[in-house]
């Protein structure tokens, strides 16, 4: 969300909008109109649709499809040396309390192993506006207010816009080069990449991004992506702009890339645990997919330095993406092993990990797990 809504936010007047829209505001099967000042509501079972107009008070519209949105009406007027009117958007993760469906944002940079999108856009002439794919990154986990670090890149820019701050040099960034501007909007700083020409699709690693921001020095791998956003700033009309498809994916198990590796490799298995373990198994499904919740407890007398989880999913569940564990095997076998900062587990205590994945009918649990190479209860 972008400047005047911060402010509104901190009036109470973005609360009361969102209430308001999101108790009738349910997942998008079918084409949506949202003309609700911040009305939002999800599609796929996995992203949230919002229209957000923020800097008008004239009225915006947008159809929600069931891979994205197209602005219907555009009524509003913004300085083209200030602020735009609106950025209605698409996003996965977590934006100013409202998290999308079985998302495993926010994770920590270090912990990421790949981050990826694929976005397209529909334009059109006559307007003034920035096709905009936001990343928003932060020091702690948070999932509300203002995020402290944003990247933004510019997909295309019609009209006498520019992003905030100053032009700090070129970067190559996925195979294109990039023009980069880097300042403050007063609440969160703002490093933003601009294509050259308009780019109409693309599929690309969000994660790349994100590190040339680290290496920057704006951020460190102890900080925390929470949303990653695809939509549009119009100045002036965008009757007609669209994202007429959105996915991200975003995968942990990456382990921290400033920290060297060791001198001797761990070993693949951790030791066989000492006494016993209880798995809690916790699924949220719905028609093509579902989220799973899987809690590790240690029942046995010594604690666990380090583990390595082994199940088999049921025929027809593919594993998309995964939080708090590194997971080798997408489907059939699969083992899940702890990251850096979650492998001790000390006697009756736990730890948590989770995945998300898709199936063709069947969402039953595994039948077996093992901890270590040791047979595992459920709870």
């Amino acid at each position: 969300m972008r400047r005047l809504l911060r402010a509104a936010l901190a009036a109470g007047l973005l609360a009361t909008a969102a209430l308001t829209t999101l108790a009738t505001a349910g997942p998008a099967s079918a084409d949506v109109e949202i003309c609700e000042q911040y009305g939002q509501t999800t599609i796929g079972g996995r992203y949230i649709v919002m229209n957000n107009r923020w800097g008008t008070t004239a009225q915006q519209c947008i159809d929600v499809t069931g891979t994205g949105f197209s602005i219907t009406s555009q009524q509003g007027v913004g300085n083209t040396s200030g602020a735009p009117v609106s950025y209605p958007a698409v996003y996965f993760g977590c934006h100013y309390t409202r998290c999308s469906p079985g998302t495993n944002l926010p994770i920590r940079v270090g912990d990421i192993s790949s981050a990826t999108s694929s976005v397209s856009y529909q334009y059109v002439s006559g307007a003034t506006y920035n096709a905009s794919f936001d990343i928003w990154l932060d020091p702690s986990p948070r999932t509300d207010g203002v995020n402290a670090q944003e990247i933004m890149i510019w997909f295309n820019r019609q009209g006498s816009i520019q992003p905030i701050g100053s032009v700090v040099g070129n970067a190559t960034i996925g195979g294109r080069t990039w023009e980069v501007w880097r300042g403050s909007n007063g609440s969160n700083a703002v490093i933003s990449y601009v294509a050259p020409s308009p780019i109409t699709s693309w599929s690309f690693s969000v994660l790349d991004f994100i590190r040339d921001t680290q290496n920057r020095g704006a951020i460190t791998s102890s900080w925390y992506l929470t949303s990653i956003q695809a939509g549009f700033e119009p100045w002036v009309g965008g009757a007609g702009l669209a994202v007429t498809n959105f996915s991200a994916a975003v995968n942990g198990g990456g382990g921290n890339p400033s920290t060297p590796p060791p001198t001797t490799p761990p070993p693949t298995t951790p030791p066989p645990a000492a006494g016993g373990c209880r798995i809690t198994y916790a699924t949220n499904t719905w028609n093509t997919g579902y989220t799973a919740n899987v809690t590790v407890a240690n029942t046995g007398s010594t604690a666990l330095n380090g583990w390595a989880l082994g199940f088999t999913l049921p025929a027809g569940q593919t594993i998309t993406s995964s939080w708090n564990a590194a997971l080798t095997g997408s489907s059939g076998a699969v083992t899940a092993r702890n990251i850096s900062w979650n492998g001790a587990v000390p006697p009756n205590g736990s730890t948590s990990f989770g995945f998300q994945a898709t199936h063709t009918g069947n969402s039953a649990a595994p039948t077996a797990f093992t901890l270590n190479g040791s047979a595992c209860t459920t709870a």
